[in-house]
């Protein structure tokens, strides 16, 4: 867990603000109170005491991202495995984690997860990527990207939380978290054939897409279908023929 023991308005606001944006799971004491028992890392201002028997982070009230980042970085070196949770879909939620410990979490593009992933990956303790088996067709596309990397495919019934006021958009990132921490099936591939119905709906979002209102045929929808083509990339190929 990352601690946060400062005095210093700014290095507080800019420090707690980062860890909440990337999801990070932490906790916030007075200079000078008990750690913890979980503490990891502390990260404190220019001035305060630094407390002893944990590592700690100085942190520049102008940068307060460069604090949360060493922080991570250091809890990424620790002995907990490395485990990247995916919760799939057009925009999936994904969540990294050094043993119980949340130490990042993004949503981002379909077309960036897989690279995203390998990057948490790298170098990471004894990684393992556990996706959730919802929205077949993105979870496979990232499944086969992960070259190399050891995949667990986990049923994700009930993973994603009720959120309440203020949580809106953080509903898959949460999902993430909860498959993460979820044994599943190792697999190597995902081959899908997409169905009629989800043929129809990548159509559409094409048609939506395009500003000519064009359409892109079967042919191609398959191919985005299978993640070897994004729907712009699709409607490109569709202008040219």
């Amino acid at each position: 867990m990352i601690v946060v023991a400062t005095e210093d308005f700014e290095v507080y606001h800019g420090v707690v603000g980062e860890l909440r944006e990337r999801g990070v799971a932490f906790t916030t004491i007075e200079p000078g109170e008990d750690l913890p028992e979980h503490a990891q890392v502390v990260i404190t201002g220019p001035a305060d005491e630094l407390p002893g028997g944990v590592e700690s982070i100085r942190a520049d009230p102008d940068d307060p991202r460069g604090a949360v980042e060493a922080a991570l970085s250091t809890l990424r070196e620790g002995d907990g495995r490395t485990i990247v949770g995916v919760d799939p879909g057009d925009r999936p939620g994904i969540a990294v984690l050094s043993g119980e410990t949340v130490v990042a979490a993004f949503q981002v593009p379909l077309a960036d997860a897989a690279e995203l992933v390998l990057e948490e990956v790298r170098g990471g303790v004894d990684p393992l990527v556990r996706i959730g088996d919802g929205a077949r067709l993105q979870g496979a596309t990232i499944v086969n990207a992960l070259d190399g990397v050891r995949v667990e495919l986990v049923d994700e019934t009930g993973t994603t939380p009720s959120l309440g006021t203020g949580a809106r958009g953080m509903g898959d990132v949460l999902a993430a978290v909860n498959i993460a921490r979820m044994e599943g099936d190792a697999v190597e591939s995902r081959e899908i054939e997409p169905t009629a119905g989800e043929l129809t709906v990548i159509k559409r979002r094409s048609r939506e897409r395009s500003p000519e209102n064009r359409e892109i045929d079967e042919a191609l929808a398959k191919r985005v279908a299978h993640g070897e083509l994004t729907v712009e990339e699709a409607l490109e190929e569709h202008r040219e023929e």
